[in-house]
Order: C-alpha cells, then sequence, then structure tokens
C-alpha cells in the first residue's frame, strides 16, 4: 500500500480475528518503528513484542482503557530512555509502527503508557530495566470486522496560512 494510502487509511481497531500475526510482520512494523524521527538523534526507543495469550491478557487487565487488548494477536510495548524528548521520539515510533501495520492489513490500537498510573506496573511485568518510561501500547490483529471510520475534519477547516 502507498504511504499516503495508509495514512489516509488507517483506523484504530478493538476488535481482532483469531488470526495470528506472524514474527516477521511484527519485525516489520518494528523496523518501521525504529526509523521515525528523533531529537537529537538519540534514538531512544526499546520495543517489546509480546504474543503469548496469557501475556497479553494480563496487560491488558493492568490498563484502564485498554482491555479489548486481550482479543489482539499481539501487542507492542513502546519504552523509552528518560530523554528530553522522549515522549515525542516514542509518540513518534508507535505512529510509524501503526502506519506500517496499517500498510500491510493489520489493525492496530494505542494505548496510553506515560502518565497513566498503570505504567511502573506495565514496566515491571514486561522487565523494563530502571530509567525506561512507557510511551504506549499498541494492540495488533487481523480486524474481526470492518473498522468504524470518524469523520475527520477537513483540511480546510484547520490549515492556516502565514499567521493563526
Amino acid at each position: 500500500m502507498e504511504a499516503f494510502e495508509a495514512l489516509k487509511n488507517r483506523r484504530s481497531v478493538r476488535q481482532y480475528s483469531d488470526r495470528p500475526v506472524g514474527k516477521e510482520l511484527l519485525e516489520r512494523m518494528i523496523d518501521a518503528a525504529r526509523l521515525a524521527a528523533t531529537a537529537r538523534n538519540e534514538q531512544p526507543w526499546e520495543f517489546v513484542a509480546v504474543t503469548g495469550r496469557a501475556e497479553i491478557q494480563a496487560l491488558a487487565e493492568i490498563t484502564d482503557h485498554g482491555k479489548f487488548m486481550a482479543g489482539a494477536a499481539a501487542c507492542v510495548a513502546v519504552f523509552c530512555r528518560d530523554t528530553t524528548y522522549y515522549l515525542e521520539d516514542g509518540s513518534a515510533a508507535t505512529q510509524n509502527l501503526m502506519v506500517a501495520a496499517a500498510a500491510m492489513g493489520i489493525g492496530s490500537c494505542w494505548i496510553a503508557g506515560d502518565k497513566k498510573p498503570y505504567a511502573a506496573r506495565i514496566a515491571g511485568f514486561l522487565g523494563a530495566p530502571d530509567g525506561m518510561r512507557l510511551v504506549s501500547l499498541v494492540a495488533l490483529g487481523y480486524p474481526a470486522g470492518p473498522a468504524v471510520t470518524p469523520e475527520k475534519r477537513e483540511l480546510k477547516s484547520l490549515l492556516h496560512w502565514e499567521k493563526f
């Protein structure tokens, strides 16, 4: 799929089929994530790919709004070293991962990590070393049905030329 089409068609998917997502596809998505823009080229990210059903369910239970993740085929936890721009860098990596997933026909949904009260529990559960910040959890799987397509604001309603 062409890049602009992947960006245009990416949707948050919260219901997944039982079809597994192969290791090679997960590696391709994470490879796209590591190519994200990064402040000062710090590349502070580390990724934990989780595919075990029991582990995904346990992660889902720890979250507040990510219970649907229990039905996902995989989850990728995006961590960053606690640098000045860890949140921006980790968010860029998360977006790249999700767009790559969309390009491969895999559904995804971003589950918040940073600043959530459960972030430390997730980090502990996944064995993250001290100094790592959980930026996001990304649920991944083949969609169980058509994704909901919310209306997006039109370009002309939000684009300002020269000044606001």
